[in-house]
């Protein structure tokens, strides 16, 4: 804990030099995600000593603000799993991970659980998408960025006159490994799930662009929300939501046991599963923003004791499609225009040897119109490796038509 301390106290020397300049809000916000995604804690693996310590500053954050711990064993709820970096292994090693529960107590027969997943890749022996010698993966984004989010939201519904529901706060362990701690609380839950009024899971937060686009995850999952985030104060963020309450982060196992469920998501980037994903890339004035406008939410539906849950059709099975090749590109889960938009291209793939650009926007693939991402997905599919076929792609208004060959 001793290391712990000395780098927190570091991060706020070197903050304070611009604490005139930023709000409160923004400096913490920093603060949190300069210190967890920190080379100290080694990409917080989980079951390692390295995530115990940063549960142990969720835990002591908790307690600043002045929560209740409502873990099993005080703040934590210590569970086991098994490790194993490649998912096909038939055998792995047993681990220990723990979530870190804090709870503020209204009074109410209702609960909102709010929740971020705090562990990462460590040093990307498993998931990473860094090619070369093992490095620290350190997730400023991915998802100090979601922690951060939790604990400023923490400190403001403690201090608000929202008395309408009771608020659970969960950061999450093993999510990278396949939403295990998640899964473990919603099995094992120390709340009454049947007094769940929703849940909201912030994951990937930090890098609001120029657009301002957030997405919203699991609009369908509830009538109530497309109207309230229709009534709030978004700050100007343009806010893109789609309907299906499963996804690859925590909210989907909430999802599951019939709880209406939002996933605040600020889209993809070129450091994502990378050494790259560093704190100083993060847009903590963009952060803060997130964290207002979850409050506002929050706020909106104030009133409402429990949202009506309703069962969504998964979109990311929407086309079935199997697919063996890739051009190569990550696409922008922001952008709600027609086509796929491309927001960052990788060197040495299909779509890079093609001439494809950042910002491109794929309206066809082969014989495939793409609409959307789902058409996207459902082009690929009808390829193997070494065709050939021609992308069309809009490029600053205008239509530009690339040969690819899959590789």
């Amino acid at each position: 804990m001793a290391r712990i301390l000395a780098l927190f106290i570091s991060s706020l020397a070197i903050l304070g030099l611009q604490a005139q300049h930023i709000s409160p809000d923004t400096l913490q916000l920093q603060v949190d995600v300069v210190f967890l995604s920190s080379n100290l804690l080694k990409g917080r693996e989980a079951g390692t000593p390295y995530e115990k310590e940063a549960a142990t500053y969720i835990a002591r954050r908790f307690e600043e603000i002045g929560l209740q711990p409502k873990g099993t064993e005080g703040w934590f709820q210590p569970f086991d799993f098994t490790y194993k970096p490649n998912p096909h292994s038939e055998t792995g090693e047993k681990r220990t991970g723990v979530n870190v529960v804090g709870y503020l107590d209204n009074g109410t027969p209702t609960t909102v659980i709010i929740g971020a997943h705090f562990d990462h890749l460590g040093m990307g022996h498993f998931g990473s998408r860094h090619v070369g010698e093992a490095a620290i993966h350190n997730g400023a984004d991915d998802n100090a960025s979601g922690v951060a989010a939790l604990l400023c939201l923490a400190e403001k519904l403690k201090h608000s006159s929202l008395k309408g529901h009771n608020y659970l706060f969960i950061a999450f362990s093993a999510e990278e490994l396949g939403l295990y701690g998640s899964k473990y609380f919603a099995d094992h839950p120390t709340i009454d799930l049947n007094q769940a009024a929703y849940m909201i899971n912030m994951d990937m937060v930090g890098r609001l662009n120029a657009e301002r686009k957030l997405v919203a995850n699991g609009a369908g999952t509830s009538p109530a929300w497309k109207d309230a985030l229709r009534q709030i104060d978004t700050l100007g963020i343009h806010i893109v939501t789609t309907e299906s309450g499963v996804g690859p982060s925590d909210h989907t196992s909430f999802y599951l046991k019939n709880i209406p469920v939002l996933h605040f998501f600020t889209g993809q980037h070129a450091d994502y599963h990378k050494p790259q994903d560093d704190s100083e890339y993060i847009n903590y004035g963009g952060l803060a923003d997130i964290c207002q406008l979850i409050y506002n939410l929050i706020a909106q539906l104030n009133s409402q004791p429990q949202l009506e849950f309703r069962k969504t059709k998964d979109e990311s099975q929407r086309q079935g499609a199997a697919f063996k090749v890739s051009l190569g590109v990550m696409p922008d889960y922001t952008y709600d225009g027609k086509g796929m938009r491309v927001d960052a291209v990788i060197d040495g793939r299909a779509g890079a040897k093609a001439g494809m650009q950042n910002g491109d926007i794929i309206i066809q693939i082969g014989d495939v119109t793409v609409n959307d991402i789902y058409d996207y997905m459902e082009g690929l599919s009808q390829f193997r490796k070494g065709d050939q076929t021609q992308v069309v792609v809009l490029r600053n208004g205008k239509t530009l038509t690339l040969d690819v060959v899959f590789q």
